[in-house]
């Protein structure tokens, strides 16, 4: 019985919103950082469509050891609560990137996966438990996410190979 009544309440529990871009959210929150930070030439940018969706964007270049572009949000007080994925609707352009995540911002790693777009709109789901965490490109040897709460999110690409990408987000959520 207390598991049907554990069921019933996460069914029950509504998700909380990281971000949600629309036509008059302000995005000035969200910060590029690029392989520039060391060295690379790299180059993206976040800005709002027409239609109220985030557009991650640029160019990755291996120039100089660089080969990555990445944007981060640090939202006020997320609390992960009962909820143990991440579902986030976005169109990107065929190319992997990596949602990541971090639970304190004075951390050196994140919690990553990585994730496939098809150049259609699509809603990513992400067990929170499946993020691994990793330090400049390399896995840690410490437990996988499983903290209460949620300090930074951001999309990063970085396939080991030069490439223009465009990635568009609606809205990021837990469930």
């Amino acid at each position: 019985m207390n598991l049907l009544i554990s069921i019933m309440m996460l069914a029950a529990t509504p998700p909380v919103t990281i971000y949600d871009f629309h036509a008059d959210v302000d995005i000035r929150n969200w910060i590029i950082v690029d392989d520039v930070v060391m060295g690379g030439r790299s180059s993206g940018s976040i800005n709002l469509t027409a239609d109220g969706h985030g557009a991650f964007e640029g160019d990755v270049s291996l120039a100089n050891n660089g080969g990555f572009s990445s944007v981060r949000f640090r939202p006020a007080g997320i609390n992960v609560g009962v909820h143990n994925k991440v579902v986030i609707r976005l169109r990107g352009d065929g190319k992997r990137y990596q949602f990541r995540l971090k639970s304190n911002t004075r951390d050196y790693h994140s919690y990553l996966a990585h994730f496939d777009t098809n150049g259609e709109w699509q809603e990513i789901e992400i067990e929170l438990s499946d993020m691994y965490p990793a330090f400049r490109g390399r896995k840690l040897s410490i437990p996988n996410f499983s903290h209460e709460d949620i300090a930074e999110v951001a999309f990063l690409i970085g396939n080991k190979k030069e490439e223009e990408f465009r990635l568009l987000i609606d809205w990021i959520v837990l469930r």
